[in-house]
Order: C-alpha cells, then structure tokens, then sequence
C-alpha cells in the first residue's frame, strides 16, 4: 500500500515554481551625449533675476514713479547697476585665475560699498558726499519690468535657436544636428580627441561652462563648441563612452 501511494504522488505533475524576477542590474550607459553651444547672452541671467526681484518688489510698493528724495529707490538703482556692471565685465574680459576674480569682487565690493556709505551717511566726508550727491540714478518699476521682459525674450529666441544647432555624440559617430530642415552631418568618432578648456573662471562659476574641442580622426579641422554648460561633467561622459568603446574593441580583436 506505501509503495502503491509513493507511486502515485510521483506520477502527480509537481507545480511549476514561481520565476523570480530578474535583479536589476547597473543602469545602462547613455548611448547619446548632447552637447550645445550658447551664445554669451546667457551669462546676463544674474541681472534678469535681479531685474525681475525688483520689478515685482517696485511694483508692489506702486514705484511706478519715483522722486529724487526717495532713497531706497536710488540704493536700489546702485544695487542693479553695480551687478549689471560686474555681468557686462565678466563678458567682455577673461579671468583665468582666482586670483582676478577675487580682485574683481573686491573692487566691485569696495565701490558699491563705498557708495551705499555716503548715501546713508551723508556727514561722514561733507565734500565727497556733496559730489555724490549730484549723482542719483533713479529707476522705476516700468524701467526693470522693460529690462526683464526684452532678457525673457531674447532668452527665448536663443533657448529656440539652439534646439536647430546642436551636437550628439554616440558611441561610434559624431552628429552635427543643424538648420530648421535638420540636417545632419556625420563624422567618425572612435580615435576622437577631446580637449576641454576652462578660460573664464567667473563663467565655468555661473553655468559651470567652458570651450570644448573636438578632434575626429577624420577631419584636419578640429571642432570648436563655446559656452558649453557642464562641461566638466560632459567630457567625463564624452571620455567614458569613448573609453569603453576603445577597451570593446581592443578586446575583440584580441
């Protein structure tokens, strides 16, 4: 009889066990890195925001229209032009080294500083304070609104602008996406050289951005991208691709 039963539990189809879902492993490795070239224009974003935080701050106080006699609009006219005027000097001259950026600030920080100092202690040096006196630039909540609103709009046409001039990288070719018809131009990317280069240190300090070269294999020209965002994080990516690719194939041929 315990044979006859063991006998019968065998012939029984067992269940098939559940599957176990696969581990997920590492994340896939991007196959494409886009790289975008943008105009200088773009280093003007600390005085858009500044003029935007005074507009809406002016407009709630109705400053629409401001008299000489009204300090805190010509402190905050100083503050407006003291950070336009670093935004126009960090796009006209290049600061390679920390140290003309800290002489940048400081003199900037000394200025501005000593402005502010005789506004709102006019006794301390009768004779500078008379002089400066005469100078009081006044700015009402319509002139930030105009300012921040012709930025948006340029900001717009450029942020337009580069999505019909960009460049992709892939694993084994080098894409230049152009023009309002997407054209395309290729080039072979195993061998490619990439040289980063970092010439302003106020600019790489706003948009962490840089000049990138590019050197296929296949071209005497190489391939010069300004104003590239993120560009250390970008040629690290460029590099790994590139390097990976060049171990694959080492590899297969060995």
């Amino acid at each position: 009889m315990h044979n006859e039963q063991a006998r019968e539990k065998d012939a029984k189809p067992r269940e098939a066990e559940p599957r176990r879902a696969p581990k997920k492993g590492r994340k896939a490795k991007k196959e494409s890195i886009f790289l975008v070239p943008y105009p200088k224009v773009i280093f003007f974003y600390p005085a858009f925001l500044t003029a935007i935080v005074l507009a809406v701050w002016m407009a709630l106080t109705d400053r629409f229209s401001v008299k000489a006699d009204d300090t805190t609009a010509v402190v905050l006219t100083w503050t407006f032009l003291g950070v336009l005027a670093v935004n126009l000097a960090i796009i006209t001259f290049d600061f390679p080294r920390a140290t003309s950026l800290t002489m940048l600030f400081l003199v900037a920080a000394v200025v501005l500083g000593g402005v502010l100092l005789f506004t709102f202690y006019p006794t301390l040096a009768p004779a500078v304070t008379e002089k400066l006196g005469k100078i009081r630039p006044l700015a009402n909540a319509t002139f930030y609104i105009v300012f921040s609103s012709v930025l948006a709009v340029i900001y717009v046409a450029v942020f337009i602008n580069v999505r019909f001039n960009y460049w992709e990288v892939r694993p084994n070719e080098l894409l230049h996406h152009h023009g309002f018809l997407s054209d395309l131009k290729r080039y072979a990317a195993p061998n490619l050289r990439v040289d980063k280069e970092i010439n302003d240190v106020f600019e790489y300090m706003l948009l962490r951005s840089g000049r990138l070269i590019l050197q296929p294999s296949s071209e005497r020209r190489a391939i010069t991208l300004e104003n590239v965002l993120f560009i250390s994080t970008k040629e690290k990516a460029i590099t790994g691709m590139l390097g990976a690719l060049q171990v694959q194939v080492r590899s297969a041929e060995h």
